[in-house]
């Protein structure tokens, strides 16, 4: 069996317990077997120019990128336990009062996380992927949130373990704490050199990163949410896909037992290859998942669009309002009059407009303070 990594004693509240080093990346002795990866890394990259592709068929990528970045926020916060919907993320952009602002606050700063990672990606003057900006993004990520006390931003500075009432029944105890920088070294190297006698895909390099990451636990808190987050920027970085139209927690959610069993038995069992196998095959389900999904879209957006264009009392107003839509999808008037830079009374008649064609629909059944919903958009989101 492939030893992947060694024991060290570390102590903690009192205890001697053997924590986990994990050994440098790519895997050795025996290297990792190609059978494993060459026809599924195949199929998820075919998925994934199959994913590129479709979008083209909607006039504008950001009503795509809305919905999709705000989806994976969503789904890998949930994976922690957050309890917010995607009903709840558009509520609180409308300005609408919601109960769990908690969970929401959790999966809010996920997003600036996530933005901060793609714009240094994408500026010439931006960091590169590195410890210190996954650090940066750990800052945003705690900011205000559960976590906060748990040094935002920083590598940790003790001893932290998974699972277990203590240290010493824990499931899973990730290497001291004095060795995480160097051991985050390591993977910064690997990412920037394959070492592999063989050169490595980068779908599978991802799989090898995401993996070493989890089991290195870097942090005190936020670990799983910034290695998903890792996967995403390790995307950007090698240009697997031009924008981040995948929202690949919603397979590792769905499969999660199995997916902490596969992280679980590199460690245990060598088994580089399980994990492997089970990372491309979620990369090709996720591709395609959110293929249906753009296409879904593009259908409902292409027959609203008709039936708005054939409608006599249409305008340029509720034409531009329209378009607003994917973006917006829960929003008052006030919200609309300031978007579209008109007046009130203009800005009622094109919501107005869309509300008699039953694009949209009002939610309160008040005269004033009305709020409205594209609710068949929000309906295949959240379907």
């Amino acid at each position: 069996m492939r030893s992947t990594g060694t024991y060290a004693t570390s102590t903690t509240l009192g205890e001697a317990v053997q924590a986990f080093v994990p050994r440098p990346l790519p895997p050795a002795r025996p290297a990792l077997a190609p059978d494993c990866y060459v026809g599924s890394n195949r199929a998820a990259e075919l998925a994934l120019a199959r994913l590129s592709g479709v979008s083209a068929l909607v006039p504008s990528v950001d009503w795509l990128l809305y919905s999709a970045i705000r989806k994976e926020a969503l789904l890998t916060s949930q994976i922690e336990g957050t309890q917010a919907t995607l009903i709840d993320l558009f509520d609180d952009e409308a300005g609408f009062a919601v109960s769990n602002t908690d969970d929401v606050q959790e999966v809010t700063n996920y997003l600036r996380a996530f933005r901060l990672v793609q714009d240094n990606l994408r500026d010439p003057q931006g960091l590169p992927l590195s410890v210190r900006l996954l650090c940066d993004a750990h800052r945003l990520l705690l900011a205000g949130a559960r976590g906060n006390g748990k040094q935002p931003g920083a590598l940790r500075q003790s001893q932290n373990w998974i699972g277990g009432t203590r240290p010493g029944n824990a499931v899973f105890v990730p290497p001291p704490a004095h060795l995480v920088a160097g051991l985050l070294a390591d993977v910064e190297r690997f990412i920037r050199t394959d070492a592999a006698p063989t050169p490595l895909p980068a779908l599978v390099k991802i799989a090898l990163v995401h993996a070493e990451f989890e089991t290195i636990h870097p942090f005190l808190d936020g670990n799983g949410r910034i290695g998903r987050l890792l996967i995403a920027a390790l995307m950007e970085h090698w240009h697997l896909l031009p924008e981040p139209l995948m929202y690949l927690s919603g397979y590792l959610k769905q499969h999660q037992k199995e997916y902490y069993n596969r992280l679980s038995a590199i460690r245990t069992h060598g088994d580089w290859e399980g994990w492997v196998a089970f990372f491309l095959e979620a990369v090709a389900e996720a591709a395609a998942s959110a293929e249906r999904g753009v296409v879904a879209v593009a259908r409902l957006v292409t027959t609203h669009r008709r039936q708005l264009l054939a409608a006599s009392e249409a305008n340029a107003t509720s034409y531009r309002l329209f378009e607003l839509l994917p973006m917006m999808p829960r929003f008052t008037i006030e919200q609309v009059r300031q978007k579209l830079g008109t007046s009130f009374p203009t800005a009622n008649a094109a919501v107005q407009v869309l509300t008699d064609l039953k694009i949209v629909e009002e939610l309160t059944g008040q005269k004033k303070n009305r709020s409205y919903a594209y609710h068949q958009y929000i309906a295949l989101l959240t379907a």
